[in-house]
């Protein structure tokens, strides 16, 4: 495991082989798998977790409700939301849950709104916005994101 000393690390739940990168935040609760690379400039929450084999490139933030299974892949800056109607100083009681499933991938600069599962093997294009559940093995792009392409459940 290598933890650059210009990140701020609190969690003890840190898989063997993970590389965490400078100027990242990850707090005490996460549970982060083996062989991550998590990139410069994240922020983990507590109530998040990451599987193994996972690639969080810089400028994401995962919230608390967010779930990343295994080989996932994170573009830059992909954006997560965990609360359908924020307020300043308002705090619901439970974050809405957020799924990624095993290897999906999404692109540079997606958005997926809160309580979205993202299927087995999917991708989501650069950009796109995701506002509703994602199946298994397609792509999306768009805003609001729409399937353009069945692929191979083998990616």
């Amino acid at each position: 495991m290598f933890i650059h000393p210009l990140s701020d690390v609190h969690s003890s739940s840190i898989g063997m082989g993970t590389r965490i990168w400078q100027y990242s935040v990850i707090l005490e609760g996460a549970v982060i798998g083996e062989n991550c690379n998590v990139c410069a400039h994240t922020l983990i929450e507590n109530d998040v977790v990451v599987g193994n084999n996972v690639t969080i490139k810089s400028g994401v933030y995962l919230w608390d409700g967010i779930t990343i299974e295994n080989n996932v892949f994170l573009g830059p800056s992909v954006t997560f939301t965990n609360d359908k109607y924020p307020r300043s100083k308002v705090y619901p009681d439970e974050y809405m849950r957020t799924h990624i499933k095993e290897g999906a991938s999404l692109g540079a600069n997606a958005t997926v709104l809160p309580g979205i599962t993202i299927g087995k093997n999917s991708m989501v294009g650069a950009g796109a916005v995701v506002t509703k559940d994602v199946p298994d093995n397609v792509l999306v792009v768009g805003n609001p994101a729409k399937i353009v392409k069945i692929l191979d459940g083998d990616i």
